[in-house]
This record gives C-alpha cells, sequence and structure tokens, in this order.
C-alpha cells in the first residue's frame, strides 16, 4: 500500500479501475483509447501528483513514444475533456481522476510541502456557492475548486 493524495490505499487496483474504467467508456462511446492516450493516462495515474505536460512529455520520450509537445497535450485534451483526467489550474498540471465512476465536480486539496494532491467530489450547487449562484439568478454549470494547505503528513504542527 501506498500513501496517495492523504491516504492509504492500494495502488495496483486504483491504476487498473482507471485504464478499465476509461477502456469501458470509450468502448460505449466508440471513442478511440490510443496506445499514447492510455500511456498518458498510466503515468499521471502512476504518481497522484499533479504532472505538467513537458514532464509527461519527457517520460514519453524515455520510453520512445515521442518527444513532440502535441503528443502529450492530444492525449491530456482527450483525457480532461472525457473525465479520466483534470487539470489542476493552479499548478498548470495534471492529474489522472480519483473518482472514475460518474460524473462529479471535483475538488483539489493541494499539498504545498510535498505536492501531494487529494481530489474530493462535492456538489457545487449545495452550500454558499450554490446560495450565491441561486441568489444571483445564475446555474452553476462547472466549477473549479482547489485549496492550497499542509496534508496531514506534512502539517506537524499540533493543533490547540
Amino acid at each position: 500500500m501506498d500513501f496517495v493524495g492523504f491516504e492509504k490505499h492500494d495502488h495496483t487496483i486504483c491504476i487498473g479501475d482507471l485504464i478499465a474504467r476509461a477502456e469501458a467508456v470509450c468502448r460505449e462511446n466508440n471513442l478511440q483509447f490510443t496506445a499514447s492516450r492510455r500511456r498518458v493516462l498510466e503515468i499521471l495515474a502512476e504518481t497522484h501528483k499533479a504532472m505538467g505536460a513537458y514532464d509527461i512529455l519527457d517520460r514519453l520520450a524515455q520510453e520512445g513514444r515521442g518527444s513532440q509537445p502535441p503528443v502529450a497535450y492530444r492525449a491530456l485534451d482527450f483525457l480532461v475533456r472525457h473525465g479520466f483526467a483534470h487539470k489542476i489550474e493552479h499548478l498548470n498540471a495534471y492529474i489522472a481522476c480519483a473518482h472514475p465512476h460518474g460524473c462529479h465536480a471535483p475538488a483539489f486539496l493541494i499539498c504545498r510541502a510535498c505536492d501531494a494532491v487529494a481530489e474530493t467530489a462535492w456538489t457545487p450547487k449545495i452550500g454558499g456557492l450554490g446560495q450565491a449562484a441561486r441568489g444571483a439568478g445564475f446555474s452553476i454549470e462547472r466549477t473549479v475548486i482547489e485549496a492550497t494547505g499542509l496534508c496531514p503528513r506534512c502539517d506537524v504542527e499540533p493543533r490547540a
């Protein structure tokens, strides 16, 4: 078991689940889950840390899979568009989806010390943001929530 994000889990199962889900969704929707797209998703899932496109491109080049930026960017665009990965706007980086079963609104907790990223699902239409939107007559369609702080391993200060 590895620590991923902020909790312990079986890393092999998580990667396998994500790839299996991507394959199934692609098959059901007649989408091409190419070898490049699959490998980029595997790379993202192996780290559970946000990775920049050039970090991914370096890994692909080391494996002899291409060294041109469009290779990584096209795969990332596909993976984000279909919900298999997310872009962390604050970091200009990408992470594999931690909740690949179903549509959700992710919120990201980013550790400023170790760069671990934990994904959590939340409901934007409920709570303060939902109330503010309803009060303005606004209908929320998409949100990006990112919080920066310290994960449990890095936050060594005792709490009062």
